[in-house]
């Protein structure tokens, strides 16, 4: 019996390092609280880039609107000339700006997208470390219930070989 009881508590020690084990390669794939930073910062460094654009989108086409009244008024053919010159060239840019701007909004939605990911995988980890601890805790009390059962064995032994004597 007090073979079986060691081999038991072998088994236990041995299922309880491997458990351990577990967690610890699981933890190592969570991704690193640095780089979660790095990608939340960058999307922050996005937003206000995004609202840079936009704020001057919103100035060129203001400041288009201004010249389009002002030639309008004015009615002068080389002014026309000019202002159309102008408004193209305003068209261009707000072109252009606006496909920026459609890319950093790509770039942000997928940003989000992966801090998402992220997020859901280090709560899966999180439970993963837990069940990991639990099983640990329930482990090192069969550990525990199994040296007492031993020590017991000891001492009735004892007293057995005592008796016989």
């Amino acid at each position: 019996q007090l073979l079986e009881a060691k081999a038991n508590l072998s088994l236990a020690q041995s299922w309880h390092a491997l458990q351990l084990q577990q967690a610890k390669a699981q933890m190592s794939n969570m991704v690193p609280k640095k780089q979660l930073e790095q990608l939340q910062n960058s999307m922050r460094e996005e937003l206000c880039k995004a609202q840079q654009l936009q704020e001057n989108l919103h100035w060129q086409t203001e400041l288009t609107c201004r010249q389009l009244v002002s030639t309008q008024e004015e009615r002068e053919p080389l002014l026309q000339t000019g202002v159309e010159h102008n408004l193209r060239s305003a068209e261009a840019v707000l072109a252009k700006r606006a496909a920026q701007l459609k890319d950093t909004q790509a770039l942000l939605s997928r940003n989000k997208l992966l801090i998402k990911d992220l997020c859901e995988e280090n709560r899966g980890f999180a439970m993963a470390l837990q069940a990991a601890e639990l099983k640990q805790k329930s482990t090192e009390e069969k550990k525990q219930q199994l040296e007492e059962q031993a020590s017991a064995l000891k001492q009735l032994i004892g007293k057995i070989t005592v008796s016989l004597h």
